[in-house]
């Protein structure tokens, strides 16, 4: 008995169809958001959505396109209240064999789209990397703002060289 080319939404290079797209779909049920949601560390995660296609390109390399789409909460970083934010995000990436690992204590950083072609192509972790990068850094609630205290705000205004010129006046007599 063979093994599918899928196998929780990781496809078998080996067994994709090298003359035509392989479209997949991806929509976690409810229990896998909130797994995902916990360990991006987001209040919720009530829909996530990945759809595209893995169709094979020049020199034994696969493409894969899709389109990425979430609702998600985190906390405000300056209230804590919830803040809700649709994303949507294209993905683009191509998978082949002939990408080298960077070696060397100094290291120039290649093709983002660009990576090494393995025995599979994870679109489950393509997903959840993606939406990872795409999340707010600083998500806020509308109308909150960072209150700065009055002692800063004086620290703003001083002139630390203020009364220099009158030191080293004093200083030549």
């Amino acid at each position: 008995m063979t093994q599918s080319a899928r196998s929780h939404n990781r496809y078998r290079v080996a067994q994709l169809n090298p003359r035509q797209p392989t479209s997949f779909e991806l929509a976690p049920d409810a229990d896998t958001r909130a797994a995902i949601a916990t360990e991006l560390q987001l209040s919720a995660l009530s829909a996530l959505r990945f759809k595209g296609e893995i169709r094979p390109v020049q020199s034994d390399a696969w493409e894969v396109t899709g389109r990425l789409t979430a609702k998600v909460v985190q906390p405000c970083v300056v209230t804590l209240a919830p803040v809700k934010t649709s994303l949507t995000e294209n993905v683009h990436r191509i998978f082949s064999p002939h990408v080298t690992a960077p070696e060397g204590d100094e290291v120039e950083m290649g093709d983002d789209e660009t990576e090494l072609l393995g025995q599979f192509i994870d679109v489950e972790a393509m997903m959840i990397e993606t939406l990872s990068l795409a999340l707010p850094l600083y998500p806020r609630a509308e109308g909150a703002e960072l209150d700065t205290p009055e002692d800063e705000a004086e620290e703003e205004t001083r002139k630390p060289f203020a009364g220099l010129a009158d030191l080293l006046k004093g200083s030549d007599k």
